[in-house]
């Protein structure tokens, strides 16, 4: 009963805090104004929230999984060693109507967020299976619940393609192959801008998204020709603007740098795009002010906003110290990430389920030959009750609250 009311109360709480804010309800859109963000009527817009990680683009340790299954094909090609790809296609399924939920936003909307980033793998879009996913409109429908969700609540949504064709970063932040194709196969960067245009004409006009950042950390510091791609992300940056221009005329189109979003050196157009921002990443730095220099002077150079758009994993002092370090230079940001298992490094964690040790040895587990996979199977019924117990586990209802972690951000819980 109280965990009822409880719900009650914090949906009852957003509502009013949409109608009071300014954020929702309006008609039109917010603009970039030199450094800054404006609503419809004039006033300042500031984005402060977290991202929707792990849901449409699953990443290995937010399952506390072995370091190697780290990227979504990794992840889904153990797991259907061990339960089989019909049953995991039936998991995906569950995990993205179970994941992010309308209670989920709620939430985040009740704590005094204004915004949120949906990172998401292109192939929700192309019906090939990814998360259970035949349709080429399911990956549309994910979306468009959630922008229903914002629009009833009062946030913004930033969309962000964290996965992109080919791979633009090289790494298993984008569930690629090792390297960062997409600046080298034009069948790639056509199949980008095309993914991107239809997202443009089903948004185009929808208030409720704040803008598009269309491609997360491109270029790992880890390639060894990093220079000369680095050459290549301008050039194609403008691409995929003009494209989505000529379709979208409202929304603001985030622009990252390479290496994780820290270098912006290869920019030397800054007015490509009438409407656009920058958005920058970091981690484990001093949480000061002196960490954000870089970025501040590449807003001050080119007359642009800047945005954070990824950064925390780390304890809650860290979390309050950085947020205020952000906002005392006014840049807006979404910490990472929203939901965890087992975690208080995030809004809320979701309990690990009895049996999960038992299914991460088997993915630790040297599975390199059939015989190999077969000798480390341990049994079928017992993991799929235990990823079941997963499934039952990420609904919001059973996950804990991070009070401290949201009090850290200058939210409310």
């Amino acid at each position: 009963m109280k965990k009822i009311i409880f719900l009650i109360g914090f949906a009852i709480s957003a509502l009013m805090m949409a109608s009071c804010s300014g954020t929702s309800g309006q008609e039109g859109f917010v603009k970039v104004q030199g450094q800054i963000l404006v609503n419809p009527d004039g006033s300042e817009f500031h984005i402060t929230g977290t991202n929707l990680g792990n849901w449409l683009n699953p990443e290995g340790y937010m399952f506390r999984f072995p370091g190697h299954i780290n990227s979504a094909h990794f992840i889904n090609e153990a797991l259907c060693q061990l339960v089989g790809p019909q049953y995991m296609e039936n998991f995906w399924k569950e995990f993205v109507s179970r994941y992010v939920t309308e209670e989920d936003i709620a939430f985040i909307a009740a704590s005094g967020a204004t915004t949120i980033r949906l990172p998401f793998h292109y192939r929700i879009f192309t019906g090939d299976g990814y998360l259970g996913m035949r349709d080429p409109e399911d990956g549309f429908r994910a979306i468009d619940n959630v922008v229903a969700w914002c629009r009833q609540y009062g946030l913004k949504i930033i969309l962000d393609m964290h996965d992109c064709p080919g791979g633009q970063t090289g790494d298993n932040i984008d569930d690629s192959y090792g390297y960062a194709w997409l600046f080298t196969e034009k069948e790639a960067q056509d199949q980008f801008v095309s993914i991107w245009e239809s997202i443009a004409e089903r948004y185009a006009d929808e208030p409720v998204i704040l803008g598009y950042d269309f491609m997360n950390e491109p270029i790992s510091s880890r390639l060894a020709d990093k220079d000369e791609l680095n050459a290549l992300l301008q050039p194609l940056m403008i691409r995929v603007s003009e494209a989505v221009r000529k379709i979208d005329p409202n929304h603001i189109f985030f622009i990252g740098g390479a290496q994780w979003n820290g270098n912006f050196s290869m920019f030397d157009n800054y007015t490509f795009d009438s409407n656009m921002a920058w958005t920058c990443h970091t981690y484990q730095c001093s949480p000061q002010v002196k960490s954000l220099l870089r970025f501040t002077s590449v807003r001050e150079k080119t007359g642009l906003p800047m945005y954070m758009g990824e950064t925390g994993e780390n304890t809650d002092e860290w979390v309050m110290n950085m947020r205020m370090a952000l906002d005392s230079v006014n840049i807006g940001w979404t910490f990472w990430p929203y939901k965890k298992l087992a975690s208080s490094s995030s809004f809320v964690s979701a309990e690990m389920p009895e049996g999960w040790k038992t299914v991460c040895e088997f993915l630790a587990a040297d599975r390199s030959s059939y015989s190999k996979i077969a000798a480390a199977r341990p049994d079928q019924a017992a993991a799929r009750r235990t990823l079941d117990a997963y499934l039952d586990n990420i609904l919001f209802g059973k996950c804990n609250v991070n009070g401290g972690y949201i009090n850290a951000l200058g939210l409310e819980y």
